[in-house]
């Protein structure tokens, strides 16, 4: 007997039984709905953590000053004002896997634009900072050495600033050449930075201004702070390919050496390196993908068991007719077919039917929960594929039961 006929008389059989045949399915579809959306949710998720190791920069760490202590109280990591720009400059010198070593001075203040104010962050840098966190300018452009050295009243903007200050119908390319005032201090908009979106904590990157390292200091903040040229932060960023825990090492050596720290004397400093933090990140939601998966495709077990209950019984109630068919000529193995194929039919069908489903649920997780989900086409044919196999494995034991009944028995089955 022909593979084709072998098929038509099993379609023919489903399409006898089409509402158990529709319920037998049912299972299936749940099933691969539930590893595609679960799969999408994940995949979604992955990919936020990836766009915030982006928005970071590659091989990054950052060095924050040490705690210090006030009446017996012992207060948090960068309490301490420890770091200077001369530890900056000796870090990218003295070591030699340091490609960008990039200080910075925090504060805050109001930003005024014509009849508009808004308060933001206000950060001194140098050109490296940018280089360090990858960020290039959407407009305009960066700071020149004669302003870097003169503490000129330049600024380089955030888009969620400047979406405040000059509203949001303003193009970027106008925004430069812009007059604002910050902390009473007129300054002029000389760049416009691309739109970073959030941190890892959920903080708006973009509402932010960056002045010269040189004007923030001498313009911006305390006497005490820029006479003794200390700084929030350093930004180091690494080379390409360099050993991140060997620079670690270097820097937290070379710093202590350069803050006079004696053996057994605890850092003065805090030295994190970013990229691991957000790569564990990233593996831990990778996990968390899998484990969703994995407990979908319980689902899909859960239909395939269905699919061999359903086929069992389909073989009880067809005794007869296999009994018939065989006294007509047709052999073990066409039986054994014609089951097989019933089985996988309604696995694949059921599959096609989930991934519908499936993107359908995605699209409105995305939608009415806000959730980000990515879909992939491997995990749509990974889904119908693992159906497929489902129906097979659960599909062939009433299928072989049935092609190795005897012929005479079955005829006389009532």
């Amino acid at each position: 007997m022909s593979w084709l006929s072998t098929l038509r008389v099993a379609l023919n059989a489903l399409r006898v039984n089409t509402l158990r045949s529709m319920l037998t399915m049912l299972g299936i579809v749940i099933g691969v709905a539930a590893v595609i959306t679960m799969i999408a949710v994940g995949g979604g998720a992955q990919a936020r953590v990836e766009e915030q190791i982006r928005s970071l920069g590659s091989n990054v760490m950052i060095i924050l000053p040490g705690s210090s202590n006030a009446a017996g109280l012992r207060l948090g990591v960068g309490a301490a004002q420890t770091l200077t720009e001369d530890d900056a400059r000796a870090i990218v010198l003295e070591v030699e896997q340091v490609a960008v070593a990039a200080p910075r001075l925090n504060s805050s203040g109001q930003l005024v634009a014509g009849g508009a104010n808004w308060s933001t962050q206000i950060q001194g840098v140098t050109p490296d900072f940018f280089e360090a966190r990858e960020w290039k300018l959407a407009a305009g452009r960066h700071f020149e050495a004669p302003e870097l050295a003169g503490s000129a009243k330049v600024a380089i903007i955030g888009q969620s600033a400047a979406r405040q200050l000059f509203g949001e119908n303003t193009p970027i390319e106008a925004i430069v050449d812009q007059q604002i005032r910050v902390r009473k201090v007129p300054m002029t908009v000389v760049g416009v930075l691309e739109r970073k979106g959030q941190s890892a904590l959920g903080q708006d990157q973009d509402d932010v201004l960056f002045v010269p390292l040189s004007t923030a200091r001498n313009r911006l903040v305390g006497q005490t702070q820029g006479r003794l040229r200390r700084v929030s932060t350093i930004m180091i960023k690494v080379h390409e390919g360099a050993d991140m825990k060997a620079a670690e090492d270097r820097i937290r050596e070379l710093l202590r050496q350069r803050h006079r720290l004696q053996p057994g004397q605890e850092d003065d400093f805090t030295l994190r390196n970013l990229t691991e933090m957000l790569q564990a990140q990233e593996a831990s939601s990778r996990i968390l993908s899998l484990l969703l998966a994995a407990v979908a495709s319980v689902s899909l077990l859960v239909g395939g068991i269905g699919i061999m209950n359903i086929m069992l019984v389909s073989v009880t109630e067809r005794t007869r007719e296999i009994g018939l068919r065989m006294a007509v000529g047709a052999r073990g193995r066409d039986i054994l077919n014609q089951f097989l194929i019933e089985a996988v039919t309604l696995s694949l069908i059921g599959g096609l039917l989930g991934v519908g489903l499936g993107v359908g649920g995605s699209w409105a997780i995305g939608e009415f929960a806000g959730w980000r989900t990515q879909m992939s086409v491997e995990s749509v044919v990974l889904a119908v594929g693992f159906a497929g196999a489902v129906g097979v494995f659960f599909g062939y034991y009433p299928a072989r039961k049935a092609s190795r009944l005897l012929p005479i028995d079955a005829l006389r089955y009532e």
